[in-house]
């Protein structure tokens, strides 16, 4: 296929996922012909005090059943985890993602329980394995704050339920300039959104000039919630896709290609 005839060409799309964590959805968009802008609007930071979650991972032998919030989640507990300790053999291991569950392959984990298509709290509280836990001690590993609601149901399901918070997340101090000129270049085609906290922090980061073009330019979102916070924050155009990067990227080609 040219390039002139790539569903992508000359589309110039903002990534806006941790700088880490965006390539590999980069590379797709560029293989559909499409110019990746990498505008990380979130920063992962390690906790500031790790003696909590360090605690925590000195008697994972107490629990039946570890759950993996989000890929960071994974890359900076199992890290930790590594440093102090052997796996205990009967823990077994759970996530939300399939970004999660591959992360937790590089650490040899790979019997994991995860949703099959939608990736939240929500679906994992649907599996077999989640719905009879009472008696059932449960550590969530996870960044600092975030939603209670797994942690709420299972609690109300039986379980004993423990928060290791091993990460937090920040906003960068970027420069917007070159994210600007593209706009004004109208060289900038569509943003790419992976967190309602992302999002906030992307409307705050580009000032009055840039949320009045950020209204206009098309927003693709792979989960309902974080369509719903840009539509509450004002933006026009939100297309909500499947989840994960080949779902993000079958969404811009649908949209692209119809436009």
């Amino acid at each position: 296929m040219s390039g002139s005839r790539l569903p992508l060409a000359g589309r110039g799309i903002v990534i806006t996922r941790p700088a880490h964590q965006a390539q590999a959805l980069a590379d797709l968009i560029r293989a559909a012909g499409g110019n990746p802008i990498l505008f990380p609007v979130l920063e992962i930071l390690d906790a500031e005090d790790l003696k909590p979650l360090q605690a925590l991972i000195d008697r994972l032998d107490e629990f039946d059943l570890a759950v993996f919030i989000s890929p960071n989640a994974v890359n900076k507990a199992m890290n930790l985890i590594a440093a102090r300790r052997q796996l205990p053999s009967g823990l077994r291991f759970a996530a939300i993602g399939r970004s999660s569950v591959k992360e937790l392959r590089h650490f040899g984990v790979t019997r994991v329980i995860a949703p099959e298509k939608k990736f939240d709290s929500e679906a994992l509280l649907t599996l077999a394995e989640f719905r009879d836990v009472a008696g059932k001690r449960i550590v969530i590993f996870r960044g600092d704050g975030g939603r209670e609601l797994l942690g709420d149901t299972l609690t109300a399901r039986g379980a004993t339920v423990e928060y290791a918070e091993c990460y937090r997340r920040c906003k960068p101090n970027l420069d917007t300039a070159p994210l600007m000129k593209a706009w004004a270049r109208s060289e900038l085609h569509a943003i790419i959104v992976t967190s309602s906290e992302g999002l906030h922090n992307l409307f705050d980061m580009v000032g009055k000039l840039g949320q009045t073009w950020l209204r206009k330019t098309p927003v693709f979102a792979p989960h309902s919630r974080i369509a719903e916070t840009a539509r509450a924050l004002g933006l026009l155009a939100v297309v909500e896709t499947d989840p994960g990067d080949e779902g993000i990227v079958a969404g811009l080609e649908r949209y692209f290609g119809s436009a």
